[in-house]
């Protein structure tokens, strides 16, 4: 299947830089609404919905590995004018870490929330990999969209030092599983703030956008 031939769920809205939102698996693009309206127009947005989430497309089983998924990042980047700033929560993160590391001069800024970076270590990987497929049971999703969340290398985590954009990285007071991933990416990219959201969880963006877009708002500030 031709990847151009997905659509894609999405929505455009405000002006300026664009901030290009990519969810977390077994969510969609409306886990951003409230980031949105909390930053408001004076801000260029895109949010999507990953291939098999939302209203985008699912396609069969097998289209849905992390290059398929990179590649309808592209798509969505290659709506913009110039350089975004990607943003990104759990799964999302890690794509937008990938697709910078693939495409570094079309990413100005990063903005990670409640993500990671991958596993070194095959044997993390693996337990990683059937905790998904076993949640993916019992989950009312798309046959085969799990493969995008499981993790079948150490290339994004060992290539870390490469990104040289500045970071702002997010995660919620009572995300203990993310909570780890902050001092790994403040050890090896330009991370020029680390904000931890109080009595929040993994979906702190969904819990307090207010808090969220506070953040990405001061960052914006600081790298214009």
């Amino acid at each position: 299947m031709n990847d151009n031939q997905i659509k894609l769920d999405l929505i455009e809205t405000g002006s300026g830089v664009p901030l290009i939102y990519t969810h977390g698996w077994a969510d969609d693009r409306t886990a951003w609404d409230g980031v949105i309206d909390s930053l408001g127009d004076e801000v260029g947005h895109i949010a999507w919905s990953i291939r098999g989430h939302g209203e985008s497309d699912a396609p069969p089983p097998g289209n849905y590995t992390r290059t398929h998924t990179l590649n309808d990042l592209e798509r969505i980047v290659d709506m913009a004018d110039g350089q975004v700033v990607l943003v990104g929560h759990s799964l999302g993160g890690y794509l937008s870490l990938a697709f910078c590391l693939q495409h570094p001069s079309r990413v100005k800024a990063l903005v990670l929330i409640g993500a990671g970076p991958g596993f070194r270590k095959e044997e993390t990987r693996s337990q990683w990999n059937a905790s998904v497929k076993s949640s993916a049971m019992t989950m009312d999703i798309p046959e085969g969209s799990e493969e995008a969340a499981l993790h079948v290398d150490s290339w994004v985590i060992d290539s870390l030092a490469e990104i040289t954009v500045p970071v702002l990285v997010i995660v919620g007071e009572r995300d203990k599983r993310f909570a780890a991933s902050m001092a790994v990416f403040e050890k090896y990219l330009d991370v020029k703030a680390s904000v931890v959201v109080p009595e929040a969880g993994h979906s702190v963006h969904r819990k307090n956008p207010q808090a969220v877009a506070q953040a990405i708002e001061s960052f914006l500030s600081e790298i214009s």
